[in-house]
């Protein structure tokens, strides 16, 4: 057997009650949440997932796989949740884990596999050695599924402790050297001191890390699990919710709509008086005008006038327009046979929301839709995420501020301009720090005061190899930084981590100087964390096109290329060049051509994945 024959199963069927009111799985957890983080890293060893929850399910089933809850009744403890698996299984094995261990090792399936199979077992635990002591981790297990009718027989007889049941079957126990792939979270105190991670905590789940050679994929990844969102969240009027992010699910109070009602304006009658091979007439004996219902009841043979939106009298259950009326007279209608079909033109209670169920999920940004949606509910006021905070600022002694006189050899400052407008789009509360000049002593004094007084600092400049000693010397003594050569084009040089001061922290985004390579890296990078950082989701979409021309790509980059999109939305051809330097170029662009690491050259008629810039830049 391999790994493909097996189901992984992750437990998080607990109460959980020392985590106060949401479930384990779900607490937030460096950027995700820790169920997140859990299936991430046990989805490459196995060939399917499910969980097992008893509680939040709708938020569970939101990952995408199958939720199975206890069969066994009263929180019977893991046994339950393994029982639950096995009876769902369509696979020969399964493995377990708990949705509090983030840090399972990334090859515990194929190391209980080799083990059960060498053995002759009927499940594989996994074992650390702690001291002189052997730890088995008795939850991290990988079991036959033909041990279903004995674990049912143990729970129905009461029985409950894990060890006792193992204890009755022959068992293959695997150590592992690192006992703190094992860690469980037990506790919102552990939670938080936990949820802060080194970045050699994130770089070494990566193989072949190099800091000098890193793919533009490994390094949005780092960045995702490294940053953690802000969780401060306000209550604010529906009018000033607008752009923000919405902190919770929005629950529908009432049905929309309240009542079945008319999709037109037409007549209201009963469906079952149409027929096939002849017209029907109907005598019109009431008018029904939206919110105004009305005491009639139609009988076989009978309509109401009624007007768009309004309540379907008792009976009725289909609506003519009454352009499609054959002949009206004075108090009868006649209607052509095959005109319509029973129920057209009725919209039904609940159709679009019913009571109860999520109208807006947490994490999205708000639109002008959305505002009015929330206003036909009778909302008054929602809870967002606050603000993120952005402190920013350029490095060079090259630089001027407009309104400066431009002294020979300098230029101005677009840099900060440009990240100025890409902040604001997204929402941001900026702090824009002005030039900081070349000098380690002002670097620092910017860094900290940045820090202490934002949740994220955007900086330009200073990061390239001939500029980045001093920098790399004040940003080690002020936190966790490291410095990337990214194997792409435009914008190679990226410095990233946290620095910190006077006990406050913020994340730190070093995007190069050429102004073109400012905002392909703030877009491929910063955006994604900084919207993380707010709670948000909102992906950036690519589109699929045809490209109009030949364009010459090297494999084993990415690259990014200004492009023309075509009225049509098929064709895209290149701007000219694509120096890094060349703002005018991003100006003249709609969109971004995004050639991935694999690809080579591209020919014309080759399709390409494109990024718009509408609504972006």
């Amino acid at each position: 057997m391999t790994q493909a024959d097996i189901t992984g199963l992750i437990l998080a069927g607990g109460r959980g009650t020392r985590m106060g009111t949401v479930n384990k799985g779900l607490q937030p957890f460096r950027g995700s949440t820790m169920a997140a983080h859990v299936i991430e890293r046990l989805r490459p060893q196995v060939g399917a997932l499910a969980i097992n929850a008893n509680d939040d399910l709708a938020r569970y089933e939101a990952f995408g796989v199958p939720v199975l809850r206890d069969t066994t009744p009263g929180y019977a403890g893991p046994l339950a949740g393994m029982e639950a698996g096995l009876r769902a299984c369509a696979t020969p094995l399964m493995l377990t884990a708990p949705c509090d261990s983030p840090f399972l090792p990334a090859d515990l399936a194929a190391r209980l596999l080799d083990a059960l199979q060498a053995q002759g077992a009927d499940l594989a635990v996994a074992v650390t050695i702690e001291g002189k002591r052997r730890q088995p981790h008795p939850v991290f297990c990988l079991m036959r599924r033909a041990l279903l009718p004995s674990l049912s027989d143990y729970l129905a007889d009461g029985g409950r402790k894990i060890d006792a049941w193992y204890a009755s079957h022959k068992v293959a126990e695997v150590v592992f050297e690192d006992d703190g792939a094992f860690r469980n979270i037990n506790t919102l105190d552990e939670l938080q001191a936990m949820g802060m991670p080194k970045l050699t905590d994130v770089t070494s789940c990566l193989s072949a890390y190099d800091p000098d050679a890193l793919p533009v994929r490994d390094a949005q990844r780092i960045i995702r699990e490294f940053v953690t969102p802000v969780r401060a969240v306000e209550r604010v009027a529906i009018r000033a919710a607008l752009g923000r992010v919405l902190a919770d699910d929005l629950i529908s109070p009432i049905n929309v709509p309240a009542h079945d009602n008319s999709a037109m304006d037409g007549y209201a009658f009963r469906g079952s008086d149409l027929r096939d091979d002849a017209p029907i007439t109907l005598s019109v004996i009431a008018t029904v005008y939206a919110g105004r219902p009305s005491d009639a009841v139609p009988a076989s043979g009978e309509c109401v006038r009624i007007m768009t939106g309004g309540v379907m009298p008792d009976g009725c259950d289909t609506v003519i327009p009454q352009e499609h009326v054959a002949s009206t007279h004075e108090h009868s209608i006649t209607i052509a046979p095959r005109t319509l079909k029973q129920g057209d033109n009725r919209r039904f209670q609940g159709e679009d929301l019913k009571a109860g169920s999520p109208a807006l999920k947490r994490g999205r940004i708000l639109r002008p839709a959305d505002l009015g949606l929330m206003a036909s509910l009778g909302m008054a006021e929602v809870p967002v995420q606050r603000r993120l905070r952005v402190a920013f600022f350029s490095t060079g002694d090259e630089l001027r501020s407009i309104g400066e006189p431009l002294d020979e050899g300098c230029v101005y400052d677009s840099n900060r301009y440009t990240i100025f407008g890409m902040l604001q789009r997204l929402g941001c509360d900026v702090i824009d720090m002005g030039i900081v000049r070349d000098d380690p002593q002002a670097l620092e004094d910017a860094l900290r005061s940045a820090c202490e007084n934002a949740d994220a600092i955007v900086t330009s400049g200073g990061v390239s190899v001939g500029a980045a000693d001093y920098t790399k010397e004040v940003m080690a003594r002020l936190g966790d930084v490291t410095f990337w050569k990214i194997g792409m084009r435009p914008g190679r040089p990226l410095a990233f981590g946290r620095v910190q001061s006077n006990g406050r922290s913020a994340f730190l985004f070093g995007l190069p100087g050429n102004p073109v390579a400012v905002m392909v890296s703030f877009y491929f990078f910063a955006r994604d964390a900084l919207l993380h950082m707010m709670g948000a989701q909102a992906p950036l979409p690519l589109l699929r096109v045809t490209s109009a021309g030949a364009i010459r790509k090297k494999p084993g980059r990415t690259e990014y290329q200004r492009g023309i999109l075509s009225p049509d939305g098929r064709e895209v051809r290149i701007t000219g060049s694509q120096g890094s330097g060349i703002l005018r170029s991003m100006v003249e662009a709609n969109c971004m051509v995004v050639l991935h690491d694999e690809q080579g050259n591209v020919a014309a008629g080759d399709e390409v994945d494109v990024l718009l810039f509408e609504g972006l830049v």
